[in-house]
Parts: C-alpha cells; structure tokens; sequence
C-alpha cells in the first residue's frame, strides 16, 4: 500500500513498507527529487534505521546477560507500518513493538514516522514512545537517496558552516578510528566517486546542520538536519544518486563491548517519555 500527500507546490508518496518515502514531485514541474531504486545499484529510496543505526560488531549485543541477535540498520524498514491520520498535506505513520520484534529487541515500543509538506519543504518527523517498564536504549536515523541526473561530478555539497570536515572511515561496516578530511573550497565540496571507495562517510560532530546539493554551483535541494548529532554521506559507484543521512547514532566501532546502553551515539529515552526530533527536505 502507498499514501500519497500533497500541497501546492509538492506531492509525496509513502510506501507502507518501512513508511518509506519514494516520490516527492515538485507539481509545476513534476521533475522527481527521490532515486527510483534501480536494485542493480541499490534497492532503496529513503528507508529509516531503527531501532539500531549502521551494524553491530558481530550484528549481536547483549542485554540482561543475554545474546541478541539485530541486522545492520534494525528491523523497521522491512516491517508494514498502519496509518493512523492523514490530511491532504501530511500523514502519520506507526509501529509497535510485537512478539517477533521482542525477540530480538527485547523493549516495549512505538515507532511514529510523520510526513508534512509545507510550501516547498517535507518535513519528516520522528516520536519514539517508550512503552518499556524501563530505560529504552535506541538509535534513529535517516537514509534518503537523492536522484543525480547526469553527470555526478557536476554536482557538488555546500556545507552551512565554514569547519574542517573530518570523516571517519568504515572497515568490514564498523566504524574505524581512521579519519579523513574532506576537501573544500568556500564550503563546497565537489562530488566523485573515489570519496566513497570504503564506503559511507561518517561524521561524528558536524557544526553544520544544513546541507544543500548543488549542480555547477546551482542550488537545487537542501537537507535541515537539527538537532541530529550525527550524519551519514554515502552512494555506490557509477550510482546517480547521493544519500544525505541525519542520525542518533552510528554503527559500532571494533572496540565495542556489545552492551546496548554502553553503546556510542546510543539514545536512552525514560520510562513514558517521547523522543521527538525532526528534519526537512526543501526544494529550492
């Protein structure tokens, strides 16, 4: 099932599957912002992490002394959320937890995905209802895939503040200690394949929290991340597309111990309380 949202200026459409958003259109122009997910490069849109957020070393954690087992990225993008409320410019999504989530997330949860357009924005929010006795260790991330028509090292990144960019690196999906510093010119960082030979690039700290792609210096989309403390850049070579990633959190690193509450960038949100974070995709 899909749900489809619209304003004035934009129309998005949601997969009920992993409330996944596949399509957002400017309407006067019908050009289409969201990579179509051609499987021979990658089978995904804008499929959202939860309740992990990148791999865990060995895909296992402990918790209570004992060993369970969780997929790179967590399970909520496979899983068919219910629509709860919809209006002609947004729509509510929601999961909770269930008997097959439990073995292997033990925690009583709800998951709330809301979509609205305002204008030329789409602003995606999250709510993470504890619904555990107790503390409730999480991450939540994004991973909208943003379609790149013709030649990517046409396009390039302009980062909101003037900072060094330092990435750290991925080995075999864990997060290394190796860092690296994107080249820039006046905020700009140009596009290529080789950035991505190992993979994502992960930042840990960024100051900035705005993030606009443009093609031959001409602003055309821009990602509001605040609030997010971390964030993921990422795309498969010759792929025309580039995943802008705001997240609570990344995967682990090879010194992990595999408790989930000691785990970096891990969210701990108390018994009957609600994480509430949102960003926002705008067309410019």
């Amino acid at each position: 099932m899909t749900t489809t949202i619209s304003n004035t200026k934009l129309t998005a459409k949601i997969n009920h599957k992993g409330a996944e958003l596949f399509s957002l259109q400017t309407n006067n122009t019908k050009t289409e912002y969201i990579w179509e997910g051609n499987p021979d490069f990658w089978g995904k849109h804008s499929p959202v992490l939860f309740p992990i957020v990148g791999t865990l070393k060995n895909n296992s954690y402990i918790f209570n002394n004992q060993d369970y087992t969780l997929s790179r990225h967590g399970f909520a993008r496979d899983m068919n959320f219910e629509l709860i409320d919809k209006t002609e410019n947004s729509a509510t999504f929601s999961i909770q937890s269930s008997a097959e989530t439990l073995k292997v997330y033990p925690f009583e949860f709800e998951l709330q995905i809301i979509y609205t357009l305002e204008d030329y924005k789409l602003n995606i929010q999250y709510k993470v209802i504890n619904k555990n006795q107790s503390q409730l260790p999480f991450s939540i991330g994004a991973h909208p895939a943003f379609a790149l028509n013709g030649n990517f090292e046409d396009y390039e990144l302009e980062f909101e503040k003037e900072e060094p960019l330092i990435y750290h690196l991925l080995e075999n999906d864990l997060i290394s200690s190796a860092t690296e510093t994107l080249e820039k010119q006046d905020n700009l960082v140009k596009l290529n394949y080789p950035l991505f030979e190992n993979d994502a690039l992960i930042f840990k700290n960024l100051e900035s929290k705005k993030l606009t792609i443009s093609n031959n210096e001409i602003p055309f989309l821009r990602v509001d991340f605040q609030g997010f403390p971390n964030l993921g850049i990422w795309t498969k070579k010759d792929a025309p597309f580039i995943c802008i990633e705001p997240w609570y959190g990344y995967s682990d690193t090879n010194k992990s111990t595999g408790n989930l509450f000691e785990k970096e960038g891990i969210q701990i949100l108390e018994r009957n309380e609600v994480f509430d974070s949102k960003f926002t995709i705008e067309i410019i």
